[in-house]
């Protein structure tokens, strides 16, 4: 028998539930919900326990982040679209930072939107965006940090292992710690707690 995946697309705009639910379903076999508000989704989420979150950041009763931060609080391995309207650097960079698993501008076309939900669903725990490139590069310009170091950087805060934080980053523990020796180096910084004080602190996390 076929799975059918538990979705749930979160936005204020019917006609945005609506055509992103009909494409979603003639793509993958799914049950899908859907919430027009903060408070609507996060009822969602204790109801259904989605395997899929589709939502905008703009919501009438709050921010489409704080949810997404609070479901990947619950499970890790929930595939998280953030949509939006707008497509600066804050918004990609807040939305992996609250543990999004992709980022796509409302405007992209529909194959983009497909791709980063396959994405997400492959890899819940990793970040895709089409600008995440560059994004990544301005915000590390301060420290000299890569776009690799950075994007580390923001995920230290998560508390998690680094056996864990090198799964979810594809690539060997000792190859980590060796980006962390690096960013530890570049940020004038002792250990893992220091690094992200004085990044918070400098706005690169949140």
């Amino acid at each position: 028998m076929t799975r059918i995946l538990s979705a749930l697309i979160v936005d204020d705009h019917a006609v945005v539930r609506e055509g992103v639910s009909k494409a979603l379903q003639l793509r993958i076999q799914c049950r899908v919900h859907h919430a027009a508000s903060k408070a609507e989704a996060l009822a969602q989420i204790a109801h259904i326990n989605p395997e899929l979150i589709i939502i905008d950041i703009n919501l009438p009763d709050g921010n489409g982040l704080e949810i997404v931060s609070w479901a990947r609080s619950l499970s890790k391995s929930i595939a998280i679209v953030v949509l939006s309207f707008n497509e600066s650097d804050e918004y990609v960079l807040a939305s992996m930072k609250a543990g999004a698993s992709a980022f796509v501008q409302k405007s992209a076309p529909l194959n983009e939107l497909m791709a980063s939900i396959d994405h997400a669903l492959a890899s819940p725990r990793s970040f895709t965006a089409r600008n995440i490139a560059s994004a990544l590069s301005r915000q590390g310009d301060r420290f000299g940090l890569s776009q690799r170091e950075l994007q580390i950087l923001s995920q230290l805060h998560r508390g998690c292992p680094l056996k864990e934080l090198a799964h979810d980053n594809f690539i060997a523990e000792s190859t980590l710690k060796t980006h962390l020796s690096k960013i530890y180096r570049k940020l004038g910084v002792k250990n893992r707690v220091q690094a992200i004080e004085l990044a918070k602190k400098s706005g690169l996390i949140e």
